[in-house]
């Protein structure tokens, strides 16, 4: 829906440009600047892009403020309670939770496309030893452009679907392959008799020398961890998969430059990050120290998993996460471990101490998943991956929403020049 009841006013020339009001179903009315050059010749200059919408979406509503988060409406503490990732996946990709048949359909797609073409398993012997998890999987994922000649036409629903499928599926596939590679084990195939997220830890934690057992706890916590990491609007990565997107590029190439906008630290490396700070404290004496530094600006400590660029009241992934976080410590015998207990003390400080309060320093869902990530016993550089993993759900949603769309239009930001003025090249024996 659009109202031209907003405009802008050229102080030298005291025109006047109306700018389309765009209104969504929830959340703050998205003004049309689209004309505004070629009307006042000026630009809008937003650096970071955070009051501008790059586009109109349907997959995720998010209200920082009130800390609500929704996938096509439904509150993400709901579908964590009632739903399983696959579930979830479906909805995120075709805007309905599937009934009994679309389920049981779907599900089986996805095992179907679980293995990865053999060729692919000799690239990993072309990365390093030590190579980082998040380097393989965007190299991978990226090589998955020379085997998917075929069902890669993006104008192509069919193809689309695919692609789709494909690509969640295989996803964990790669990133067990990754773990496999980075500790010298041999690779283990996929068991299309477990559901999505066993399937995974069978992967990553199987050997040929010896059965291994699905903990169904740890599953479960790991499908709830997918679900609150599926999607989260226009984010970093997913507008960086819809940058690429725009350009008509092969789907997987898309996807690979999401996992390597996905890797930096200030994104999906936080998590990681808040076990290396965990670590650097040492233990829970020396919390009150610590925090105390974290207040002094010149310190250059920060606090890790606390506040969210989004959310300025409270995460609302955080409070679903913590309870996984306590079942599953329990559940493990590890709920007196001293990690555990430091992180606690980190938490109770920071809500109860009003220098943390006025500034909204709440637990962020990435203060939890660390925590859970290891206590599994995935390791630190794995983190990232598999966010990855449960994120490729969002990706490949908002790409397949945006090629879908009639008025797509390939993504080109402009920018305020601050260089040199025109000037003359001068003979080189002038400069």
């Amino acid at each position: 829906m659009s109202d031209a009841n907003y405009s802008l006013v050229n102080n030298n020339t005291g025109e006047k440009i109306d700018l389309p009001a765009i209104k969504g179903t929830l959340g703050p009315v998205g003004l049309d600047v689209g004309k505004v050059y070629d009307k006042q010749e000026v630009f809008t200059y937003d650096p970071g892009f955070t009051s501008t919408c790059s586009t109109k979406s349907a997959i995720t509503y998010i209200d920082g403020d009130n800390g609500i988060l929704l996938y096509r409406g439904y509150p993400v503490s709901e579908l964590a309670e009632h739903c399983t990732f696959i579930e979830v996946a479906y909805l995120i990709l075709n805007g309905e939770l599937p009934n009994a048949e679309q389920l049981a359909k779907f599900d089986s797609s996805i095992r179907k496309h679980t293995m990865i073409n053999e060729g692919l398993k000799s690239f990993f012997n072309g990365f390093h030893y030590d190579a980082h998890p998040m380097a393989m999987l965007t190299g991978i994922v990226g090589s998955m452009s020379a085997f998917y000649h075929d069902t890669t036409n993006n104008k192509d629903p069919r193809h689309r679907e695919i692609f789709a499928h494909r690509m969640i599926a295989k996803i964990p596939t790669i990133a067990a392959a990754a773990y496999k590679k980075y500790y010298g084990q041999p690779f283990m195939y996929p068991q299309n008799h477990m559901d999505y997220s066993s399937n995974l830890l069978h992967m990553m934690f199987a050997v040929p020398a010896e059965p291994y057992k699905i903990d169904p706890v740890i599953a479960k916590a790991l499908d709830v961890l997918f679900i609150l990491h599926a999607d989260h609007e226009q984010n970093a990565s997913t507008s960086t998969v819809r940058m690429a997107g725009s350009t008509g590029t092969n789907p997987y190439a898309a996807v690979a430059s999401g996992i390597a906008a996905l890797w930096g630290p200030a994104h999906g490396g936080a998590n990681e990050a808040v076990l290396h700070m965990l670590e650097s404290i040492g233990t829970k004496d020396n919390v009150a120290s610590f925090m105390a530094k974290v207040k002094d600006k010149n310190s250059g400590v920060r606090l890790m998993g606390f506040g969210h660029r989004v959310y300025k009241n409270f995460d609302p992934r955080a409070t679903i996460i913590r309870e996984q976080c306590h079942k599953v410590l329990k559940h493990l015998g590890k709920e007196n471990d001293p990690q555990l207990e430091l992180a606690m003390e980190l938490e109770r400080i920071a809500l109860s101490d009003d220098y943390f309060k006025d500034r909204k320093l709440y637990p962020n869902v990435d203060f939890y998943s660390g925590i859970i990530y290891k206590a599994i016993g995935i390791p630190v550089n794995m983190f990232t991956p598999m966010f990855a993993v449960a994120r490729t759900v969002g990706w490949v949603a908002h790409w397949a929403e945006m090629v879908s769309d009639p008025t797509m239009r390939i993504a080109r930001p402009r920018q305020v020049y601050t260089g040199a003025p025109d000037r003359k090249v001068q003979p080189i024996a002038s400069r």
